[in-house]
């Protein structure tokens, strides 16, 4: 278990290359005057992802657990040492090649294993209306650019594990897997563009690629649940989920979220099932509603959603307006929080968060807290200012204890304070936003 950290943070240490490519990609699309960014829908998306990475620090402990569990417990071990020494007992030199040779041939075979797996899931995460709700946080951005990548769900993790229990038992290690399953991961960042057009037909053919890609986050009739694979597409070709680009793509979910916050994109589609769920009178109409395409309901409720065809011209995205300095200062409290949550994501295996459980929560809350007012600042809730001044306070403080016992203590409380001052007094500019805002609701609730 003490070799499995830079593994599994593999992802973690990709964050500046992330970044890198969103800015190359963000400054191309404005040499070219393309509009593929909207500020709000791209740190909604960002915040998706630290909240992604901040529930993956409790769930996949316990996942890995249950991996590590079945594998220790396997009737094989599969790995390259092992191999070679059953294939060959002849000098040291042959046997250290044979090792080498075993290793890479294992590390292909469960990679190709990985990305059977994860299209099962996937698949299933698009068929199954229970498991839909565990990933349409990815799906729900109306753009398409390198931050929806990043756009993932909290809880998926929670679900998607267990697909990968038979390569456990098949004997692959833990540590093997969690480096395949993130290097996959990895690879399908890139593929979340559309400044990249189709490629070689013959790479189009065995990977999965932008275009293909950009299918499967379409929301027209003919691109919806296309196109599972992660690394490879020729699971798709080869149980008839595969679809070619060809009109152009719609992004989104046939019933859009509307909503900035990250925490109830997450659970939103799930509160409109269960809801739906209890109001039928049959058992049997509620199971089905859980395990049968997202969308479907019995008579009594409807029937089935049907997706409606739609068009760039005839869709209208969600969209919320705030004022240019108050981005700015969203923009400014949005790179802190990604320095501090990147920083905590690094380090959180370490002493002392490693050694307290209740400061390891406490830690991840307020970033939760701090993404979740970002979302109503752009929805401009009546809640944010109080909820927006207590969490700089508590960063404050919080940044005061950690640094207590630091040789520059002096340094981080004067930097903390600094901080935290100019923090409020900016934000106190916009408060009189929140207050029309307010107004404005409460006279087209009269009306």
């Amino acid at each position: 278990m003490r070799n499995t950290l830079p593994v599994m943070n593999l992802i973690v240490y990709a964050i500046p290359v992330f970044f890198l490519l969103i800015g190359i990609e963000l400054l191309i699309a404005r040499m070219r005057r393309l509009s593929y960014y909207r500020f709000n829908d791209a740190i909604t998306n960002l915040s998706c992802g630290i909240g992604s990475q901040i529930a993956g620090v409790f769930l996949k402990t316990a996942t890995f657990i249950g991996y590590k569990y079945l594998y220790e417990h396997s009737l094989f071990k599969i790995d390259g040492p092992t191999l070679a020494s059953m294939a060959y007992h002849g000098n040291a030199a042959t046997l250290h090649a044979l090792e080498i040779t075993f290793s890479i041939s294992i590390g292909v075979l469960l990679f190709v294993g990985v990305d059977f797996f994860y299209y099962w899931f996937h698949r299933l995460a698009h068929e199954i209306s229970f498991l839909w709700g565990s990933h349409v946080v990815h799906h729900q951005s109306e753009e398409y650019n390198l931050t929806v990548a990043l756009r993932q769900a909290a809880l998926q993790g929670a679900f998607s594990w267990v697909f990968y229990l038979p390569l456990a038992v098949l004997g692959f290690s833990p540590e093997l897997f969690l480096t395949i399953a993130s290097l996959q991961t990895l690879y399908q960042f890139w593929i979340h563009t559309k400044l990249i057009g189709k490629m070689h037909p013959a790479f189009e053919y065995v990977f999965n690629t932008p275009s293909h890609h950009r299918v499967h986050h379409g929301v027209n009739p003919k691109y919806i649940d296309r196109n599972h694979g992660g690394t490879l597409i020729i699971f798709d070709r080869m149980f008839g989920t595969f679809q070619v680009e060809e009109e152009e793509v719609v992004y989104g979910i046939t019933k859009q979220a509307k909503s900035w916050n990250p925490m109830w994109v997450n659970f939103e589609y799930w509160i409109g099932l269960f809801r739906d769920v209890f109001r039928v009178q049959r058992l049997k109409s509620a199971v089905l509603m859980l395990v049968k395409m997202p969308g479907w309901k019995p008579a009594e409720l409807g029937g089935v959603e049907t997706p409606k065809a739609v068009t760039p011209q005839t869709f209208n995205k969600y969209n919320t307006e705030i004022s240019e300095g108050l981005s700015y200062y969203v923009f400014f409290q949005f790179v802190v929080v990604l320095l501090g949550a990147s920083a905590f994501l690094v380090m959180q295996g370490l002493k002392p968060f490693s050694e307290d459980l209740v400061f390891k929560i406490g830690i991840s809350s307020l970033i939760v807290i701090a993404i979740i007012n970002f979302g109503g600042i752009f929805e401009q809730r009546a809640w944010l200012p109080p909820a927006e001044i207590l969490r700089i306070v508590a960063t404050i403080l919080l940044v005061i204890y950690l640094a207590k016992n630091s040789a520059v203590f002096f340094i981080v409380l004067s930097v903390a304070v600094a901080f935290g001052l100019v923090s409020i007094l900016w934000f106190t500019k916009f408060i009189g936003q929140f207050n029309l805002k307010r107004q404005e609701d409460v006279q087209i609730n009269a009306g």
